[in-house]
């Protein structure tokens, strides 16, 4: 995806006999950069001087490090103050130490970013989790904190028991930031539940929900379609996957008539395709 942190822009593709494009958001826009980091604030900023807890479910695998990322980064500009941070996840840990091990990898603001860190480590207190005792208690600090946790849904790991503890407190703030599946957990809070049923209990919603879709991995439409024109030559056939049927449907639509190519397929299940 283009114009993300962490990692360089995708490299272009000149042409190719059959493309698999994903459609996510295929039928939406993310805000800008910009425009996300001012979500961010708003909610951290409101949140901390609420005397909440800000809990962020997040997939362990790039989605953690670019959050952590942002957060940094909002912290070197002034943005935002001192911040608490635990990361409670082992397999989003592992993956941030096997970032830091690639940094050089990293795009160069990000390397700049973390670079500003490691001689400042004093600006942001950041903790790693490691054991089951050590996460439990992080139920017990009602203010103040950010943890950061797996699974990005929320429907299995950590996140759940931190979701249990912190949303029936309204001074309390969940930010969603990826895509939420129906019938996940996290979808649930996107659309507004009153209650979850968490470990065979009703847990009332009164914490506040909020859905920042330009921390997301997938691109937006008109990154997906910007890819797309790197082609030369139309492909001969375009399958488009890994999206809701509305999302799917108007995406490859989109192709057709943007960018003229004909043979644009929404494959189907268990349908076998000669191209």
């Amino acid at each position: 995806m283009k114009g993300k942190v962490l990692m360089p822009n995708p490299d272009l593709i000149a042409d190719a006999d059959l493309v698999v494009v994903e459609s996510t958001y295929g039928d939406r826009l993310h805000r800008t950069l910009s425009e996300t980091e001012s979500e961010l604030i708003e909610v951290i900023s409101t949140t901390m001087a609420g005397q909440g807890n800000v809990i962020i479910p997040a997939f362990a695998v790039g989605r953690t490090q670019e959050i952590l990322f942002l957060l940094i980064d909002l912290v070197r500009r002034g943005l935002l103050p001192h911040l608490a941070i635990w990361v409670d996840s082992p397999m989003a840990t592992a993956a941030t130490h096997l970032t830091e091990k690639f940094f050089s990898q990293l795009d160069e603001q990000s390397q700049a970013t973390f670079s500003w860190y490691k001689n400042n480590p004093n600006a942001v207190d950041l903790r790693f989790i490691a054991d089951v005792e050590e996460s439990k208690s992080l139920n017990r600090i009602k203010g103040g904190a950010i943890i950061i946790s797996a699974s990005g849904m929320c429907d299995a790991g950590r996140i759940v028991h931190h979701l249990a503890n912190n949303l029936p407190r309204e001074q309390n703030a969940i930010v969603i930031t990826g895509f939420q599946a129906y019938g996940s957990l996290g979808r649930r809070l996107v659309d507004r539940a009153k209650s979850v049923r968490l470990f065979g209990e009703d847990v009332p919603v009164k914490a506040s929900i909020h859905t920042i879709g330009g921390l997301s991995a997938h691109a937006d439409q008109a990154g997906l379609l910007d890819w797309l024109r790197g082609f030369e030559l139309p492909p001969k056939t375009v399958f488009v996957v890994h999206g809701e049927p509305e999302a799917a449907s108007v995406f490859a639509e989109r192709i057709r008539e943007d960018l003229g190519w004909k043979n644009v397929i929404i494959p189907e299940r268990l349908h076998i395709y000669s191209c």
